[in-house]
């Protein structure tokens, strides 16, 4: 690591941190999403904007990026967190200075050029027990910590869904795996009701969502990081036949999230298009016949994994997207830039509303789920 880039990663850690806390309880104080006007959180943020410019601006003088991969998307999120909390503040950075470094690294990765999730959950390195975070907030810690720990339960559960095509569907050994999928999964539901009793509504509208906004890098917007970006969930909804890779909506749904991902996650989204669904697999051993022990098995051990997949995400929605999003913005002064990661609040509902039938495989008028299917699974395994 090359002394600029490791005295902005310092800074990232130290001061950065610091300035936006104490920035927070101004606004939190105030219960304001922005305090405008007000020469104390303007001197904050003249600090924050000045120094975090300099540093960024002494890398990218270097002209030289770090060798390997992860070392220059651990940089992009450096440079990604100062220009989200450029955003937050509401004010604009010389992008002159900054965007060169920011696009240079995102070309070379091949993803968009500001933070991601991924740099919060995927590619955090912790330094004595501390991650990169915005504030030094406890609802950002515990925000960041159960929504993580459910994407590494979800990273699970695909996994051990992915073992399971060279094996077949009736193979005794495929029952490993799709138990090990059925217990992430039952982890990813804890996880999300942990998360759901311990944050801080408040706190998590007026202190931690307004990171999340879409900002500018050079002459273009980029929609703001989002939890559903990492390629796993996607995997176990084409894996379970909940979601179809040529339903257009889902499709769109795909390559929305793919410049938003992890480099490695790029492959696995690629891949989905040539994916056949364990719910076909199923189907057509079951409709063949006989049933065998193992298959049997197997199907009873998948339905409750779709079943699962379902809950958790039905869950998610209502108790994490709609109290902890639509109702505070509800009760909220409008505001045109009031959004949960770019496009309009109820345009984000609606699109994570479409995605929790799809995964609950619930009937639903003008949306053809996975239902009939499932429905004809466990008629396929009653005694005949």
């Amino acid at each position: 690591m090359s002394q600029p880039v490791a005295d902005l990663e310092r800074w990232i850690r130290g001061e950065f941190t610091e300035l936006n806390t104490e920035l927070e309880e101004l606004y939190f104080t105030e219960k304001a999403i922005i305090l405008a006007g007000r020469s104390d959180v303007d001197s904050l943020v003249d600090t924050l904007v000045r120094e975090g410019e300099s540093l960024i601006a002494r890398v990218a003088e270097r002209q030289e990026l770090p060798a390997d991969q992860d070392s220059r998307y651990e940089l992009l999120g450096l440079v990604g967190f100062y220009l989200g909390a450029c955003r937050r503040h509401e004010v604009e950075p010389d992008q002159s200075r900054i965007a060169p470094l920011a696009l240079a690294l995102s070309t070379s990765l091949g993803v968009a050029p500001r933070f991601s999730s991924a740099h919060q959950h995927l590619h955090n390195r912790a330094v004595g027990g501390a991650f990169h975070t915005f504030t030094a907030l406890d609802s950002e810690r515990i925000f960041l910590t159960y929504n993580g720990l459910a994407v590494m339960a979800y990273r699970r559960a695909a996994h051990a869904l992915l073992g399971i095509p060279p094996l077949g569907v009736s193979n005794p050994l495929a029952t490993y795996h799709f138990s090990d999928a059925l217990a992430a999964l039952g982890n990813v539901m804890a996880y999300s009701r942990t998360l759901a009793d311990e944050l801080d509504r408040d706190r998590f509208f007026y202190n931690i969502r307004p990171y999340f906004k879409s900002y500018r890098v050079g002459r273009s917007e980029y929609r703001g990081a989002n939890a559903g970006d990492f390629a796993a969930i996607n995997t176990i909804d084409v894996l379970l036949g909940l979601c179809s890779p040529h339903d257009p909506f889902y499709q769109w749904v795909a390559a929305d999230k793919y410049p938003y991902v992890a480099p490695e996650d790029q492959p696995v989204l690629r891949a989905l298009a040539t994916t056949e669904s364990l719910l076909a697999a199923f189907l057509r051993e079951l409709e063949a016949g006989p049933v065998s022990l193992s298959l049997r098995e197997n199907a009873e051990l998948f339905l409750a994994a779709c079943k699962q997949h379902g809950a958790a995400t039905v869950f998610h929605h209502h108790r994490l997207v709609v109290p902890y999003l639509e109702e505070p913005a509800a009760n909220t002064p409008s505001r045109p830039d009031l959004t949960a990661s770019g496009p309009p609040l109820a345009v984000v509902i609606e699109t994570l509303a479409r995605l929790r039938d799809l995964r609950a495989a619930r009937e639903r008028p003008g949306l053809a789920t996975a239902r009939p299917y499932l429905d004809r699974v466990q008629q396929l395994l009653k005694p005949r």
